[in-house]
């Protein structure tokens, strides 16, 4: 066998085990990296964040990048639903427990966290302290349903087991209000609103506190303009927004939030259609 022939030989198998050897698979961020890029998309969320953009973008796309269930999204879901969170001027790494982007049938849906309702309603000016938490086996002394009046003895925790949240505000005008929920009231309430478990499964008692602060609140807490702008102007919670490519805005009817009774209440429940609750 001639060297030729055996180079020959060589190049023509290389070449074939080139042919036949799979595509590269692109990184599972490419897509929605890709619209973060278009200038319009940019310059949409540098509207909002100014130089805040870049780092909150990059936290989109960590998010994205963690998370395999959101990477099935849309990635414009994805993008509409930090958006926002972007426009309420809160992060949306869900380890802080400020926003959620939630997957729920292959689109992304924004979603508050306990902690994003204590901020804007901090941000109003009108709340002196505002807070909720866990109640342990053994810390509730009393409990009157009526006046919705308790005291809890922190100090007398006989266990882990956790059975029921407590809710508690104080405006600057010297209105309180304490709000208290049973883990079964809880339970009723998650199993009655909510149409997936995916924010229940990450952190039961996180959704638990949220579920407490928003009812507590919507009925009997001070609004601001900013929070009735988040909440109601700067996404119609009747609809979904869409953002395109080139940055234009698109509303759609299939809605991200919704508005729900509580309890046999006119409460507005800007909870995400992915999680309720």
């Amino acid at each position: 066998m001639s060297a030729s022939r055996s180079t020959a030989e060589l190049g023509s198998k290389l070449q074939s085990r080139t042919n036949n050897a799979p595509t590269p698979q692109k990184p599972q961020n490419e897509g929605l990296k890709g619209f973060l890029a278009a200038p319009a998309i940019k310059k949409r969320f540098e509207e909002v964040l100014d130089k805040r953009a870049p780092q909150f973008m990059s936290s989109m796309l960590n998010l994205y990048t963690a998370d395999a269930n959101l990477q099935k999204c849309e990635p414009m879901s994805v993008i509409a639903s930090c958006m926002v969170a972007a426009t309420l001027d809160l992060p949306v790494d869900k380890n802080l427990g400020y926003a959620w982007i939630v997957p729920y049938k292959g689109r992304a849906t924004f979603q508050l966290g306990y902690k994003g309702y204590i901020q804007l309603a901090l941000r109003t000016g009108q709340y002196k302290s505002i807070n909720v938490t866990e109640v342990y086996e053994g810390e509730l002394v009393v409990w009157n349903r009526l006046t919705e009046e308790f005291v809890i003895d922190f100090e007398a925790k006989t266990s882990d087991k956790v059975i029921g949240y407590a809710g508690y505000f104080e405006l600057v005008n010297g209105f309180r209000k304490t709000v208290y929920w049973t883990k079964e009231e809880i339970e009723a309430h998650r199993k009655q609103y909510s149409k997936t478990d995916y924010g229940w499964k990450l952190d039961y008692d996180a959704m638990a506190m949220k579920t407490v602060i928003r009812n507590m609140l919507s009925k009997w807490g001070i609004l601001s303009i900013e929070m009735q702008m988040g909440y109601s102007e700067d996404v119609d919670p009747r609809k979904t927004i869409e953002i395109q490519p080139d940055g234009s805005v698109i509303e759609m009817e299939n809605p991200v939030w919704q508005l729900e009774p509580v309890d046999g209440a006119g409460e507005m429940d800007f909870e995400g259609a992915a999680a309720g609750g």
